[in-house]
């Protein structure tokens, strides 16, 4: 791999990193690593990374989604959603396929979907604004 290759990769993933707080709606079409805070809907057509020390208060909608943190709000995932066993869910999961370590919290329901069901919630999301208090 050249070097140019390597600053191209490193470079395709945003991150928030901790200590930083955004308010607002994101969308990235690249992977989003969380380590702080985000009050908000947030969107990535690849994956999200929430940390362990991480919090995001809003609607969470993404292709796949690492989570070691806490989310208040409802999550969208196209492919796979791996509960980690720090993880804390307030709220109502849409996934494909749900992946739950020992220890993960969840207060909400859980909605087994298909991608064209997930594409069917995407239009009507996108549809809405991003309300932030």
């Amino acid at each position: 791999m050249t070097k140019i290759a390597e600053i191209v990769e490193v470079n395709s993933v945003s991150r928030i990193s901790e200590g930083t707080s955004i308010v607002g709606e994101i969308k990235s079409s690249n992977d989003v690593r969380v380590d702080g805070q985000v009050k908000g809907k947030m969107f990535s057509e690849g994956r999200i990374v929430v940390g362990e020390h991480a919090f995001i208060d809003g609607t969470l909608i993404c292709t796949n989604l690492d989570l070691w943190g806490k989310i208040e709000g409802d999550v969208y995932v196209k492919d796979l959603l791996s509960l980690k066993a720090t993880s804390s869910v307030t709220g109502d999961l849409h996934v494909r396929k749900l992946q739950v370590e020992m220890g993960a919290s969840l207060n909400g329901s859980c909605k087994m979907i298909s991608e064209e069901d997930f594409d069917a919630c995407l239009g009507k999301l996108e549809s809405k604004p991003a309300q932030v208090e």
